[in-house]
């Protein structure tokens, strides 16, 4: 049960510093925004590196700050957040593989705090063939952090209750996405409960309420 709680990394700590926060939200997921078809803009444009050839979609290492900040999509929180921990080293990570089937490989890139290492926000990033970066995935709340797994994407999201020791939540909620139509859909959803039977003194944090259910851009929304 402990294994859920790592999905983050060491983002555990320092929640009450960000608060709960969502930006955009849309079909099945953990107070998300999953993009429609894509738009007419893209995110940014980067330069292809060459790679052995095979099936595996050519992959595109690419700067995933200036992904950020060319992206009005990201929130301002995150944004402001966007500055080196020490040195040159940024508070991001990218993870490069195949999920919505387009000409290149898809990038998941998530930010957290320099302090704590908090997740506060995940994004995906899909490829056109031109080089440029679409938006279709974006979570912006605490604790949160986006792999991928064979094929499909999965968003784990810490959850705290207020006397939450700050190294033992109350749980965590593991959302599957699949790439279908043009969007992510839910695929499934695990939620899990931690016993509170471990930890040391508890500390005061703001009780976290569950994400809100998400809204597909140009859907009605669902009761």
């Amino acid at each position: 049960m402990r294994a859920g709680a790592a999905a983050s990394g060491t983002a555990l700590a320092g929640l009450a510093a960000f608060g709960l926060f969502c930006v955009g939200c849309s079909t099945g997921g953990t107070g998300t925004r999953d993009e429609g078809p894509a738009g007419s803009q893209p995110v940014a444009r980067v330069s292809a590196e060459p790679t052995a050839s095979g099936t595996t979609p050519p992959q595109r290492r690419i700067n995933p700050v200036t992904l950020l900040r060319g992206d009005p999509k990201v929130g301002e929180r995150v944004r402001s957040g966007l500055r080196p921990c020490g040195g040159d080293a940024y508070p991001v990570d990218a993870s490069y593989g195949s999920l919505t089937g387009g000409p290149g490989t898809d990038v998941v890139v998530n930010v957290m705090s320099c302090a704590d290492s908090v997740g506060i926000g995940t994004y995906v990033y899909r490829p056109r063939a031109d080089g440029s970066y679409d938006n279709v995935f974006a979570a912006e709340i605490p604790a949160v952090y986006g792999t991928i797994d064979r094929g499909e994407l999965v968003v784990t999201t810490q959850i705290y209750g207020s006397k939450d020791p700050l190294a033992y939540p109350s749980g965590s909620e593991v959302v599957t996405y699949r790439w279908a139509n043009e969007r992510f859909a839910e695929r499934d959803r695990v939620h899990n409960e931690f016993s509170r039977a471990v930890g040391g003194a508890s500390v005061d944090l703001p009780e976290q309420t569950m994400p809100m259910d998400p809204v597909v851009p140009g859907a009605s929304p669902q009761n």
